[in-house]
């Protein structure tokens, strides 16, 4: 057995111990050390890079690593094994997808103002913000020799009284409590109940003078990013929201690849772990620390996710999803509760599951259609959701349809030397000088922070300046000359934003031309599923009415530069407008409201899902799109006219 030292640039390590020829990713992944690998292991995204500090490490040589940073010891960790005991460093690079959990300033009116917005479009669409969970306060005659009925009995009948139903449930968790509460409260107590017409459940029991908080709590598993609010069920007042990375991602930045891990044996549960364990139930942790309330106090729970997550996050085999006929174990489900998966709130809280359209159309977008108001407006609107796929709905409140493209992770830094998460450290939003090539940028943090990579605004801004200055050409390619251009051995252009000594990372925070055309593709596969779709409709782009984008890729996407670049499509500014993260704002609508569930249910059942494979001219248009803008320029006649002046 040798000993594997992980060192991190703050000062800390993590050990642990392997046997030799074990491969190094995989030991970290066994030891919890977060290294970014996109493509899991696989020696193409070149993300993994580790440096060799000390001890001896078997690693092949790969294009990833030049010749100079390979005598500096650097190395990929997933071609490298170990043969001796060894110490690694882990720049902040290779981590920089695993954000740092972050549970917001709810004092900031723009982290609730989605939410408040949300409930109010809810409601003006007439559906309203009640649920089944409520607090009633019963007053019991205590026992007597002469009045010798149990516990459970006598709160039964109690409750029968007070709400004329018949059959009431009493779970172990709550029977188990009873006797106490009952006698120190001298049989007047609170309980907390899920009423409906047949029955009802009792969650809980406390004095009746103690301040009790009936709370949901509402999560967005996005594949990069893992979304969550804590919410007062009674009047949907935001008690905490947080986000961090999603654990899943050291199995791989794709569904493909994590489905492929999940087969390995334990396979299931370490993908389950990775999200219940190792991603939500800390986050909850942690945004009930700062809301000041217990877990036990969240009696219901929401998830919006893509189809796979879906699986993944209940333990469910997700394998049928990659092979063809493609048919998952659910679409929707009304059977799983929090014991049942292991998240820490109370044990007997029943999870609202948003349900699915397809096996690459999931509860995220039927969620956040339900919030984007499409299906109640009688204009033709497009809903688009950029994250590892991108998803589309277009239609009105007579139809509505949906696609779901392959764009790959680019649009959440995932393909992309220096891409990276909307985190501390991502550049954001840039502009580049025309005549001196020199950008001027913003960072996600605090003032000063320094530039680690791209994030996907970041990423749209950068290659559309790139493209409009004229320092690439439509295929991508740097056709001009300067200190921010460099160029390596094999010929391959890239424009450095930030210099390693002004740069917060161990390396040039940079975008090369492989880089950039890993965008195109990705831009690409979203312009021809909207081409696409609209043509098999018989629409073209002049007829949509507005543009609805969300995604967690920044803190917003600059319109005007997605369109220069060619990924949405030329009509008027006005027309578009950023949602932000729409899956959450489903699930809280979901959660909050039991009209609004169900509404998102009906949604779903009559949405028609497109399956853009086999549609014969999807491919023709992608190919179309795979340049900046289009290779057919005129139907960017703005970009063309912005170009000349």
């Amino acid at each position: 057995m040798f000993k594997v030292t992980f060192a991190f640039e703050d000062g800390n390590s993590v050990e642990t111990y392997a046997n030799q020829g074990d491969n190094l990713l995989e030991i970290a992944r066994e030891a919890n050390v977060a290294i970014d690998a996109p493509c899991s292991g696989n020696a193409s995204c070149g993300k993994c890079r580790v440096q060799l500090k000390s001890g001896g490490l078997d690693s092949k040589k790969t294009l990833h690593i030049s010749d100079e940073e390979y005598e500096q010891g650097w190395r990929l960790a997933c071609v490298s094994t170990v043969c001796d005991d060894v110490t690694v460093i882990v720049p902040d690079i290779a981590s920089a997808y695993k954000s740092r959990m972050k549970v917001a300033d709810l004092s900031s009116k723009e982290e609730i103002a989605i939410f408040e917005r949300a409930k109010a479009d809810v409601e003006f669409a007439g559906i309203p913000l009640t649920n089944s969970l409520d607090i009633v306060e019963v007053k019991m005659d205590e026992p007597t020799l002469d009045d010798t009925m149990p516990d459970n009995e006598r709160l039964t009948r109690a409750l029968r009284r007070f709400l004329n139903i018949k059959r009431v449930r009493i779970p172990y968790a709550v029977l188990k409590k009873l006797p106490d509460v009952l006698r120190e409260n001298h049989f007047d107590i609170k309980c907390v109940l899920r009423t409906t017409p047949n029955d009802m459940f009792v969650y809980d029991v406390f004095g009746s003078q103690e301040e009790v908080v009936v709370a949901g709590l509402a999560v967005d598993i996005g594949t990069t990013t893992v979304s969550a609010v804590i919410i007062n069920m009674e009047n949907g007042e935001i008690l905490a929201k947080g986000s961090a990375g999603n654990g899943q991602i050291r199995y791989g930045a794709d569904v493909i690849n994590r489905i492929i891990e999940s087969q390995k044996p334990g396979g299931k549960r370490k993908l389950q772990d990775a999200i219940i364990k190792e991603t939500i139930n800390p986050m909850v942790r942690e945004m009930c620390r700062n809301a000041g309330i217990p877990r036990s106090q969240i009696y219901r729970m929401s998830v919006a996710s893509n189809t796979t997550m879906n699986h993944l996050f209940a333990g469910i085999n997700a394998d049928p999803l990659r092979m063809e006929p493609y048919i998952p174990a659910f679409f929707k489900t009304n059977s799983l509760f929090a014991s049942d998966v292991g998240i820490d709130i109370n044990p007997d809280a029943h999870i609202i599951v948003a349900p699915n359209i397809g096996s690459y159309v999931g509860g995220d977008i039927t969620a956040g259609t339900l919030i984007s108001m499409i299906w109640n407006r009688p204009e033709f609107s497009l809903f688009i959701d950029l994250g590892t796929n991108g998803e589309l709905v277009f239609g009105n409140s007579d139809f509505m349809m949906s696609c779901a493209c392959s764009a790959g992770p680019a649009f959440e830094g995932g393909d992309i030397s220096c891409g990276m998460r909307a985190t501390d450290g991502a550049i954001e939003a840039c502009t580049i000088d025309k005549e001196t090539m020199e950008p001027t940028f913003t960072v996600v943090g605090e003032e000063g922070t320094k530039p680690i990579g791209l994030c996907g605004s970041g990423i749209i801004d950068v290659i559309s300046e790139l493209f409009m200055c004229e320092i690439i050409n439509p295929k991508g390619k740097f056709i001009r000359e300067g200190k921010r251009i460099k160029h390596d051995e094999f010929g391959m252009g890239s424009y450095v934003l930030a210099f390693e000594e002004e740069a917060g990372s161990v390396k040039d925070v940079e975008i090369t031309e492989t880089d950039i055309d890993n965008f195109i593709r990705a831009k690409g596969a979203i312009f021809s599923a909207i081409r696409t779709m609209l043509s098999s409709l018989d629409f073209d782009v002049s007829m949509i009415d507005d543009v609805y984008v969300a995604g967690g890729i920044g803190s917003g996407i600059n319109m005007k530069n997605a369109v220069n670049i060619g990924m949405f499509p030329d009509i008027p500014i006005e027309k578009f407008h950023y949602i932000g993260n729409s899956s959450l704002c489903g699930a809280y609508a979901m959660l909050l409201s039991t009209q609004a569930e169900r509404k998102t249910y009906e949604l779903a059942s009559n949405m028609t899902y497109m399956e853009l494979s086999a549609i014969p001219s999807y491919m023709d248009e992608f190919v179309g799109a795979c340049f900046i803008p289009h290779t057919d320029t005129t139907m960017f006649p703005s970009v063309m006219e912005n170009m000349k002046n």
